[in-house]
């Protein structure tokens, strides 16, 4: 009996769709996060108090948060396909979400405020960059289609 398999239609592990899931809510974060700098920053200078940063920093900021929520946004949409590229967007994204999150679990401890959510997030976000840039990610993302006319036993 030969069956013929296409790598797209393999299954894909349910820990990589908790990553998709964590990579997305990050993605609205940024973008919301991006849009709360901005206005913070004019909503002070409107009313004559002192910025949080420079408008100039506060804009680049906003920028760089809003890249990362699109390259978010098409590593989730295209996590499907199986691209090896996916993988190491995923991989930086994440990277930069737990750096993020760490450090606000730090900051929280050392006010004096530990923030549960922030270390769970933390927790999610490193797990979930374990998984990607794991065993499970590598398998997943590193599955080629076979080629046409080739047939698997």
């Amino acid at each position: 009996m030969t069956v013929m398999q296409d790598s797209t239609t393999t299954r894909m592990p349910k820990s990589l769709i908790f990553v998709l899931v964590l990579a997305g809510a990050h993605a609205l974060g940024n973008v919301f996060g991006g849009w709360a700098v901005v206005d913070e920053n004019q909503s002070k200078l409107d009313h004559g108090q002192d910025l949080l940063m420079p408008m100039a920093l506060a804009w680049f900021l906003a920028l760089f948060c809003w890249g990362l929520a699109a390259l978010q946004v098409v590593g989730v949409v295209l996590a499907r396909g199986r691209r090896l590229w996916v993988r190491v967007v995923l991989i930086v994204c994440l990277s930069f979400a737990a750096l993020g999150m760490v450090l606000a679990s730090l900051g929280s401890l050392v006010a004096g405020a530990p923030s549960l959510p922030a270390f769970l997030v933390a927790f999610a976000d490193l797990a979930a960059l374990w998984t990607v840039s794991g065993e499970t990610g590598r398998r997943y993302f590193s599955v080629r289609a076979p080629a046409p006319g080739v047939t698997t036993t």
